[in-house]
């Protein structure tokens, strides 16, 4: 059941706006989405596609689902159209499968803050594990199993295991060792492994960020979810796409997800089809409008962690999409100071103060009274999309005066923090 409470960053997000729509100056980090213009070419395949109003199969039309399977199979994963579905989003996707999979969710802590609310509309139970020292987005591998034993202990059915790759709300990518760990933990305990994949291309250096996916090691065992909102920032378009296993289980998976998609939202706007159908296909000009879009990404991401480190927090390096996730554990006496005790009253303190809006880390599982908060560096780039598209195509979007002037702002107000 619903606790009647909007997902934390939307609300905060209508706040900035409500505050934004009174005078007030605020730099928004508080928000996951990637501040950019579409493609044009995106644009003109919508545009194209506009008169078709047909319904369409519940899994999606023929074309867009075998574009998703070349998808997948050009990251080594051989995929056919019958495995695919697409969705409004991925977050749909997320929603249908803990409806339609049996048993309690796994997930690390912190993480994104959708997971553990669609779990207990779902009627679940969720197991919270750390996540390891050097990066987020999966639990900790050397905490996991007694997570297990001790939730069973307490009469829980630990089934689910959610992996965030690469992750929100750290920035980071989980190692291949550690990948392979925990898939080696989900075979011996029979756990089906949900992995999150939606900032996948999102990864800034991919010659010095190996990759390996679960469903690499753990095929028969592992659904994949993607989506078009931040690669190539259309999240107000809502295009999301799944793979499912191959097996006898796995395509009863399937059927019973295909049967909740049916009744919730019967299948994906026939426009959005013909979209996804274009960029799942990877055609060059997008595979470039990508891969300078994670170059921007990259660049500000790390001005931004500069900035933190810098006025005192501890903070994994941002690696892949557009989070930092600082502690200031450090400041801790100084903050004290000023009414600062916890994740929420940093919060506050930022906004009301300073006018620099983030999510606090409580606000995504991690423990409350700690001083940690995600950042989303991708809504630095401009408010325009002339601002935007000049920040995409720049060789140096950091000496940018609209992105160069907020990073001036953000370095000035912690720097002021931690005085």
């Amino acid at each position: 059941m619903s606790s009647g409470v909007m997902s934390p960053n939307l609300a905060l997000n209508e706040e900035v706006e409500t505050r934004r729509a009174a005078g007030e100056s605020i730099v928004h980090l508080g928000f996951g989405e990637s501040r950019l213009p579409p493609a044009p070419e995106l644009v003109a395949s919508l545009k194209s596609s506009a008169a078709r109003n047909a319904y369409g199969p519940v899994a999606g039309r023929a074309g867009p689902r075998s574009a998703v399977a070349g998808y997948f199979t050009r990251r080594r994963l051989p995929t056919g159209a019958e495995q695919v579905a697409v969705a409004p989003g991925s977050k749909a996707v997320l929603m249908a499968l803990q409806l339609v999979v049996p048993g309690d969710l796994i997930i690390p802590i912190p993480s994104w803050n959708t997971y553990a609310p669609q779990a207990k509309l779902a009627g679940k139970q969720v197991i919270g594990v750390p996540i390891p020292a050097e990066c987020g987005g999966v639990p900790d591998p050397a905490l996991l199993r007694d997570a297990l034993r001790t939730a069973r202990s307490a009469g829980h059915d630990p089934k689910i295991l959610v992996l965030t790759l690469p992750d929100n709300p750290t920035g980071t990518c989980a190692s291949p060792d550690v990948v392979r760990s925990l898939c080696a933990i989900a075979e011996d305990e029979d756990l089906l492994v949900v992995s999150d994949e939606i900032y996948r291309d999102l990864v800034h250096d991919p010659a010095t960020t190996p990759w390996c996916g679960p469903a690499e090691l753990l095929p028969e065992r592992t659904v994949v979810t993607t989506g078009l909102s931040k690669s190539l920032a259309l999240g107000g378009w809502r295009i999301g796409a799944v793979r499912f296993p191959v097996g006898e289980f796995d395509s009863r998976l399937r059927a019973r997800f295909l049967a909740a998609a049916s009744e919730m939202w019967s299948t994906l706007a026939a426009p959005m089809q013909q979209v996804a159908e274009y960029a799942f296909a990877e055609p060059a000009e997008l595979r470039c409008h990508l891969a300078s879009s994670a170059r921007l990404h990259g660049a500000v991401a790390r001005a931004v962690h500069g900035l933190l480190v810098e006025a005192g927090a501890t903070c994994r390096p941002p690696t892949a999409g557009f989070y930092v996730y600082p502690d200031f554990e450090p400041l801790r006496e100084r903050l004290f100071s000023r009414g600062v005790t916890d994740s929420a009253s940093l919060q506050r303190y930022l906004l009301d103060e300073y006018g620099i809006a983030v999510l606090a880390g409580h606000l995504l599982g991690d423990a409350p009274g700690a001083l940690r908060f995600k950042a989303a560096t991708a809504m630095l780039y401009g408010d325009t999309p002339d601002q935007q598209w000049e920040a995409l195509s720049s060789a140096e979007p950091l000496r940018l005066p609209h992105i160069s002037d907020l990073l001036d702002r953000i370095g000035y107000s912690f720097r002021k923090l931690a005085s």
